[in-house]
């Protein structure tokens, strides 16, 4: 006869769930944890799951930049990514001998499909010699066609790196503006946004701010440069947790994906969240029913062409380096 869930998952399904649903969850929990053990598997979840995943199945959970270095060091035959293909993709280059799961093939992502690999080789012939960073919300195909990777955590870092007087950033318009007010190197950028972080605009910031002087109000990196003006901190979904975390406001507003703020409201009772956000369509397709059927059915492998694979895998090593 299984037991229940320990103390601490209790607890925070407490916070996650009403009474009348956490039966259901228990079971679909214990099932999941059940399969990691016997298939020696673990979970990556991106800090834009939902908290039913995040806080209850997820084995390792950060930004990009955080997943991509634990990636590394994983001893396990499998991985299940709770995020976005491209994540997925990026665990397979860092795990090519380990079996690498998502649990839909259609979680894509607006930034990857804004760009392709020949997209960065016609970049290469109207910029010749130029570094191509490309950010890690791309497909393994562009990242096989540029020289190193960067996240929205260590863009800056990436850029100065190279010690050289221009680069191109993509595919995130607004990212590599941002970065480019931030450091003297030139950066040319490709037209691609986020879904999410592009709606955001200073007219809405001006107006939460009056409704609301006492909060913090946190953007991220991929939103037009106007509205990180407009902010008091933009910064990674890692350096957002950061600053919460050392409890620099007591009322924050996270102008974000919003499971964001609702796994941080799990981790910081003591702190009021208030709810301004938009929803990734595409994070959201991953739920608690299709991780467990992805780890009874080994659905839905990543697979990669070598050929690509080994382009792809020297971009983020290079990243990973800096």
């Amino acid at each position: 006869m299984q037991q229940g869930l320990p103390d601490y998952l209790e607890n925070k399904l407490g916070r996650i769930a009403a009474a009348p649903e956490r039966m259901s969850l228990t079971k679909k929990i214990q099932r999941v944890n059940q399969l990691k053990i016997e298939r020696n598997a673990v979970i990556l979840a991106h800090n834009y799951q939902i908290p039913k995943i995040f806080h209850t199945v997820a084995d390792i959970v950060g930004d990009s930049l955080a997943l991509a270095r634990e990636a590394e060091k994983i001893d396990a035959d499998v991985i299940v990514v709770a995020g976005v293909h491209f994540m997925a993709e990026t665990t397979k280059l860092l795990n090519p001998d380990k079996t690498v799961l998502i649990p839909d093939l259609k979680a894509g992502c607006s930034l990857a499909e804004s760009i392709t690999a020949e997209d960065v080789m016609g970049l290469r012939k109207k910029y010749p010699g130029i570094p191509i960073i490309t950010y890690v919300n791309t497909s393994a195909a562009v990242k096989a066609a540029s020289d190193i990777c960067c996240t929205s955590g260590n863009a800056k870092k990436v850029v100065e790196a190279l010690g050289v007087p221009r680069v191109i950033m993509i595919p995130d318009e607004y990212l590599a503006q941002n970065v480019a007010k931030q450091t003297n190197v030139e950066i040319l950028t490709w037209k691609g946004h986020c879904e999410v972080h592009e709606r955001f605009t200073p007219q809405e910031i001006k107006q939460l701010k009056a409704e609301y002087p006492e909060a913090a109000i946190l953007v991220h990196p991929e939103s037009p440069p106007k509205v990180i003006e407009a902010a008091d901190f933009s910064g990674s979904t890692a350096e957002m947790s950061d600053f919460i975390k050392q409890k620099r406001s007591d009322e924050v507003i996270l102008l974000t994906e919003c499971s964001m703020s609702d796994n941080l409201a799990v981790i910081h009772p003591d702190i009021k969240f208030i709810r301004v956000c938009n929803l990734c369509p595409h994070m959201q397709r991953i739920t608690l029913d299709n991780i467990l059927t992805s780890l009874e059915e080994n659905k839905y492998e990543i697979t990669i062409d070598p050929s690509i694979a080994d382009k792809a895998r020297l971009s983020i090593k290079r990243m990973l380096e800096i």
